[in-house]
């Protein structure tokens, strides 16, 4: 009886088989590793126990260095107290945004001035630090609104969600534009200038129907500019973040830009290291200008539009300097310059939208959600007869196959989801002697290659 052996390259149990698994698995899940540990550390970590740092308190009267003590001994580093000259004083430093809150410590009628606008979660532990401090001096607390949130924003929460909807769809336009290939950079930018329009208007006007913001049209500019600062820049990161670009992207608007913001949890309440982002975070630099915007009479809406501003200015040049290296790496690419090519840059890959595989498709057959063709043509005899039946191969810089299809009756070929590279396109057939050219394959730029096909047989 002939014994067999089990061949350990099949089993999977050879270093080399175990090694493959493993960078496999690597490759796949380390973005839902990424952002598993992200949300914890950037979402449990500064949520689950949101305490004040240094929250501003305007104090009216020659008390506020003993109360700063006071405060100090009670809750360290939870705020820092700083004198003014009376009640009046203390309301303006809070709707000048010199100060948090303002407190007038009467020892009848002490008085708190708070702003809702700045997150419900905040006035609602400085109510409660005060309370204990009136009630210490034998006055009951009378809080006043400085500051008050439209009738629609119950919780102070309102300006976050209305940038939260506008800042992921901003990033999720970028990773399906990326799948249309047949759209070069340029249509791709306009297409996102188009789309923010449509939601910085949508978002308001449904905003504003929810009597959630105030009736200020100057809002919808500085919605759009966020939207760009995160569409633009994330379009921008491509070229440079390759297939790491989703975790790119994902960390720095939503991972990191959501905590910093200051609109769930008021910006005073979280760690440090999110705080120091907060003044250079887009989303949170337009929570900051529409807050100025509606509640404190234009306070600070201009150095938060330049913040926006530079984002925008950031992604237009990192857009131009994709343009500029892949120019570049064309040139070295070019016919005659193969052995001086670059390695091909492997496609963007997503992990919530895949890109479009490489496949033949049918000529002048192209319906809704089918994708278009970036390579065509039609292949014929010495006489210019169409061909059918001829197998037409496509390879990839390093000769490896993308795609192949068989003319049809016709003599016709069309190939879709091809990027943005030099190809090398072989038409073969038994019969007839094969045609190999070089093709540049370009998005937003359908290529036709016609290929005329001579016979084998020379006649006598």
């Amino acid at each position: 009886m002939a014994e067999h052996k089990a061949d350990p390259e099949r089993t999977g149990s050879s270093p080399r088989a175990l090694g493959a698994t493993v960078r496999t698995l690597a490759e796949t899940l380390w973005f839902p590793a990424f952002f598993f540990t992200g949300f914890l550390v950037c979402y449990l970590l500064p949520f689950h126990n949101p305490v004040p740092h240094h929250v501003d308190v305007a104090v009216a009267g020659p008390t506020a260095h003993q109360l700063g003590q006071a405060l100090e001994q009670q809750r360290p580093g939870a705020f820092d107290v700083h004198q003014v000259a009376d009640a009046q004083a203390a309301h303006d430093a809070v709707t000048d945004r010199a100060a948090t809150a303002g407190f007038v410590p009467d020892a009848e009628h002490p008085r708190l001035y708070v702003a809702k606008a700045d997150g419900y979660s905040l006035e609602a532990v400085l109510q409660k630090t005060f309370t204990g401090v009136a009630q210490h001096s034998g006055g009951t607390l009378q809080v006043h609104e400085a500051a008050p949130t439209a009738p629609g924003d119950g919780m102070g929460t309102g300006l976050f969600y209305l940038v939260l909807a506008c800042t992921i769809p901003s990033y999720i336009s970028v990773m399906m534009l990326l799948r249309a290939t047949t759209l070069g950079r340029g249509r791709k930018v306009l297409t996102l200038v188009s789309v923010g329009v449509v939601e910085s208007v949508v978002a308001f006007l449904v905003a504003r129907s929810m009597d959630v913001i105030p009736d200020d049209l100057l809002a919808v500019p500085l919605v759009f500019l966020m939207t760009q600062a995160v569409a633009l820049t994330s379009y921008g990161l491509v070229p440079f973040c390759k297939q790491f670009f989703p975790g790119v992207a994902m960390g720095l608007f939503v991972l990191l830009s959501m905590p910093s913001s200051g609109g769930a949890i008021p910006v005073q309440m979280v760690p440090g290291f999110f705080r120091a982002l907060h003044p250079v975070m887009p989303m949170g630099n337009l929570i900051e200008a529409l807050r100025g915007l509606f509640y404190f009479d234009g306070k600070d809406v201009w150095r938060h539009t330049l913040v926006l501003c530079a984002w925008v200015a950031a992604g237009a040049a990192l857009i131009a300097l994709g343009a500029w290296k892949e120019r570049r790496a064309a040139r070295k690419a070019a016919p005659g310059a193969a052995e001086e090519a670059e390695p091909a840059e492997p496609p963007v890959e997503d992990p919530a939208f895949e890109l479009p595989q490489p496949c033949a498709v049918a000529p002048h057959q192209h319906r809704v959600g089918l994708p278009d063709p970036g390579l065509t043509g039609q292949v014929t005899d010495e006489d210019g007869r169409p061909l059918a039946g001829v197998a037409i191969t496509v390879t990839g810089a390093h000769g490896r196959e993308l795609v192949r299809a068989l003319t049809d009756g016709r003599g016709e070929y069309a190939a879709a989801g091809l990027a943005d590279q030099y190809v090398n396109v072989i038409a073969s057939s038994p019969d007839r002697l094969a045609a190999v050219a070089r093709i540049r394959v370009r998005d937003g730029h359908p290529v036709r290659h016609d290929v005329r096909l001579a016979s084998r047989h020379v006649p006598a």
